[in-house]
């Protein structure tokens, strides 16, 4: 599972290079450093027509546009690598609206030992540079509001696929990362289905150390959390 993300760069770094801001921001947002489902985040999406990639601000908790409820209620923030490709809520997503997110690193929790806590853990590249996780993105209409309204409602989701050795010491599933070869097929609409892209990533390029239980608390946001 991929539950909180970090994105502090500037985004024009978050950009990873191929993109650019889908418009001018008047009031940019701030880094978010522990950034949780239910927020805004950056991704990167290809226009299927020109080709053109865009960072742009989407809601983490997918909203198919085939979802009726005014208030949906199941909003998934993850999708398996295993199901992503033919479980109904993704889909069709996965065919045609797929998106990179891009992070400075993720947070996962370790298995509680007997009653105990969970130890959350920071996950990033060696490196230290911005990276992309394999997403999916949907449009959704507000049914009560009517296409007149103009009103659409942009979400995402975060694939997942088996720990590789280093998260595997603490948890059995990671989010996909594509390397930066893979971007452009990943974002291509062309190929329904590059489900060889869906494995771990190499431990040896990562790096992984614990971090304090304040990451539990989504309003808990700033540069500290990462120590």
């Amino acid at each position: 599972m991929c539950g909180r993300i970090t994105q502090k760069s500037d985004p024009r770094v978050l950009s990873l290079g191929i993109a650019t801001l889908i418009e001018p921001l008047t009031e940019p947002p701030g880094p978010r450093f522990n950034g949780a489902p239910g927020q805004e985040h950056w991704v990167i999406r290809q226009h299927p027509k020109t080709g053109e990639r865009h960072l742009d601000r989407l809601w983490w908790g997918l909203i198919p546009n085939w979802i009726k409820e005014a208030s949906p209620r199941h909003k998934p923030i993850n999708a398996t690598a295993e199901r992503v490709a033919t479980a109904p809520m993704f889909r069709a997503a996965y065919a045609k609206r797929r998106c990179l997110v891009p992070v400075d690193n993720f947070f996962e929790w370790a298995r509680a030992k007997g009653k105990g806590p969970k130890q959350p853990y920071a996950v990033a590249m060696r490196s230290g540079e911005p990276f992309a996780l394999a997403g999916i993105w949907e449009s959704w209409r507000h049914p009560e509001r009517g296409p007149e309204s103009g009103e659409v409602v942009r979400t995402f989701c975060i694939i997942t696929t088996a720990a590789n050795e280093m998260i595997g010491a603490i948890h059995d599933r990671m989010p996909v990362i594509l390397p930066p070869e893979a971007c452009d097929r990943w974002l291509a609409p062309v190929e329904p289905d590059p489900r060889d892209l869906l494995v771990p990533y190499a431990s040896d390029l990562m790096a992984m150390w614990p971090v304090s239980a304040r990451v539990n608390k989504a309003d808990q946001d700033d540069a500290a959390i990462l120590e």
